[in-house]
């Protein structure tokens, strides 16, 4: 049986699932230390990612919509009626969760204070993020794609085709 490939959009390569938690893994590593955080951003100070920022990158996921089952105080970002994040946007600091695989939630949480186990969710498949300027943006927004990617991933084929979403080596894969 042929293993399935995901395409990583943070990475822009084609790597097996069971790669995606060393190559995310090589990253967090990569910015343990400050000398790894200022290569990452170029020097730059890490900013917090706001709210709206938030809203905006879970809801430019295709499909991606909001719904509120939780209370009017807890965003959940979903697609195809599968959540694949939930925050609650009024909060402060604010805090994020999304799911990820395993391997990769744990390597995450050992190398972020900012990221540790699904509050209130299942903490093998979920992890939270504070949002407190410790994490570079661009992880952040990963950490939402794959999520994203995950979710889709197990969805009927039919429906990710409506969605436009191939995995790199199924058919109709775009490169």
């Amino acid at each position: 049986m042929r293993q399935p490939v995901l395409r990583l959009r943070s990475a822009r390569i084609d790597v097996p699932w069971s790669r995606r938690s060393l190559l995310l893994a090589q990253n967090a590593n990569n910015v343990r230390s400050e000398a790894g955080r200022a290569a990452l951003t170029g020097g730059a100070t890490i900013r917090r990612v706001n709210a709206t920022e938030l809203r905006a990158c879970c809801l430019a996921q295709v499909g991606a919509f909001e719904d509120f089952p939780f209370g009017p105080e807890h965003s959940v970002f979903k697609v195809a009626g599968k959540m694949f994040a939930l925050s609650a946007l009024d909060r402060t600091p604010l805090e994020l969760s999304v799911k990820c695989e395993p391997e990769i939630a744990v390597d995450l949480r050992a190398s972020y204070a900012a990221i540790r186990p699904g509050y209130h969710l299942n903490k093998r498949h979920w992890n939270t993020i504070t949002l407190d300027g410790s994490l570079p943006d661009r992880l952040v927004r990963d950490l939402i794609e794959d999520s994203y990617d995950l979710v889709v991933s197990a969805l009927p084929k039919r429906t990710r085709e409506q969605l436009g979403w191939h995995p790199a080596g199924e058919s109709g894969a775009t490169g």
